[in-house]
């Protein structure tokens, strides 16, 4: 127990939270070499592969994790999402979650919470012991809350994510150099503030991972040219995962997470391109392709990852399909995805998710009609312009997947089995001795 506790008399458990977006747990498992401390970790604690959610995409995922409840309650869908009634899109950032925090229950319960670069989370709250935004936040300066996290952060040069620009680059050896330095600047804030030892809950996320998969991830599956460096990044990874693991207090339990798994990405799908191509997608202006100027005898629309909406009369803006025919068109799509082959002749969907049987919330009115979980290989793409084939490749070489995910506890009474996304937040509840409703969550605890 530290100083600070012990001088408050306070001796409750406390959790410390990493999350390593996009690790795949079979990554950590069968690379021990790579991975000796997380090895460690799972061996004298809890480990396994856990799902993620629908859809697999990091803004959506985050306030999935963090809340413990599904897209439908939290109001967030993916990086982009739609308006009410429109075809207006918007990116949503920290305001738009509308499901409760992980830290805010920490604080209602009078107790302290310091939460480092989470996605989804700008502008940093004002209700935490501390708070920097991470991805989709425009700099330190406005992201971090009190000032004095923000001026420490701003003498040591804290970077808030790579420069994945880098990584469009044939040779990927900028974007590794950036990427180890932005990982540096992530594990020397977390070292600092871990060792203030004046918290209840500290949750903090490498954000890098996801970076150097989508480059890197089919050099290390696949014997690359990138494989070593990949290794090499991974290794720096697991080394201040143990670190920071050596510095924690007795009365602390480790917890380390992504918010989904990573495969190679052959193929990328764009959606909308292919919607246009069977007839179901027009546009009123054919020289100005966008959401907005969809023409009335569309009959659906995509938004990434796989998102499908009917152009629903009386919902969309220039619906042209009645309601009485909703179910009828829907079940047509949904067996059109369902067999649409890639040019390998492997079928794009894994399965084709209903908007009823993956979302339920006060926040469901912007929820997708049906929504794409894609096999292994292809990353599904939505644009309304710039796109003349369905099937392409880009500059990435991974992409996300529903399965593999990583949860690792450093508790041995933690069971991970037939687990999920949702289950982290009610977990990390139980090992703070923090009381619930446990109605409140999708997911339920491992504890």
């Amino acid at each position: 127990m530290g100083l600070f506790d012990r001088l408050k008399g306070d001796d409750a458990p406390r959790v410390a939270f990493f999350g390593i977006d996009g690790v795949p747990f079979s990554l950590i498992d069968e690379h021990p070499d790579v991975f000796p401390n997380l090895t460690d970790m799972a061996a004298e604690g809890s480990a396994g592969p856990i799902d993620s959610i629908v859809p697999p995409e990091s803004s959506a995922c985050w306030p999935a994790l963090t809340t413990g409840v599904n897209p439908g309650q939290t109001g967030v869908y993916g990086f982009q999402d739609r308006e009410v009634g429109s075809y207006d899109t918007y990116v949503p950032m920290g305001r738009d979650v509308q499901a409760t925090r992980l830290w805010d229950r920490v604080t209602d319960d009078g107790r302290n919470a310091t939460v480092l670069n989470v996605p989804v989370t700008f502008p940093p709250q004002r209700n935490v012991q501390r708070m920097v935004s991470g991805f989709l936040s425009p700099g330190v300066d406005k992201a971090a809350y009190p000032d004095e996290l923000r001026d420490h952060l701003q003498d040591n040069d804290y970077r808030i994510d790579v420069n994945a620009k880098l990584g469009h680059d044939d040779d990927k050896t900028e974007f590794v150099e950036d990427a180890h330095k932005t990982l540096d600047k992530r594990y020397e804030a977390f070292k600092h503030y871990v060792e203030q030892d004046d918290w209840d809950l500290f949750f903090g996320v490498f954000m890098t991972t996801d970076r150097v998969n989508h480059f890197l991830f089919k050099d290390y599956e696949r014997d690359g040219e990138n494989q070593e460096a990949f290794f090499e990044f991974y290794k720096q990874v697991d080394a201040y995962l143990g670190d920071l693991r050596d510095r924690l207090p007795d009365d602390v339990t480790m917890v380390v997470a992504s918010d989904h798994g990573f495969t190679s990405l052959d193929y990328e799908v764009h959606f909308n391109e292919w919607l246009q191509q069977e007839g179901w997608l027009g546009y009123a202006d054919a020289d100005h392709s966008e959401l907005g100027d969809i023409s009335e005898d569309t009959k659906a629309y995509s938004l990434i990852p796989g998102r499908f909406y009917i152009n629903l009369e009386d919902r969309e803006p220039n619906g042209g399909v009645p309601r009485d025919m909703y179910e009828s068109v829907r079940a047509d799509l949904k067996q059109r995805l369902e067999e649409l082959e890639g040019p390998d002749g492997k079928k794009v969907a894994d399965r084709v998710v209903t908007k009823e049987d993956a979302f339920r919330g006060d926040h469901d009115d912007i929820a997708p009609d049906l929504t794409v979980v894609p096999n292994h290989g292809f990353d599904l793409k939505a644009g309304f312009k710039g796109s003349e084939d369905v099937f392409g490749v880009g500059p990435r070489n991974g992409m996300h997947s529903f399965d593999n995910a990583t949860l690792v506890v450093d508790d041995p009474d933690v069971r991970i089995d037939d687990a999920d996304l949702y289950d982290i937040a009610p977990t990390i509840l139980d090992l703070l001795d923090h009381d619930y409703d446990r109605t409140n969550f999708d997911g339920s605890s491992l504890a």
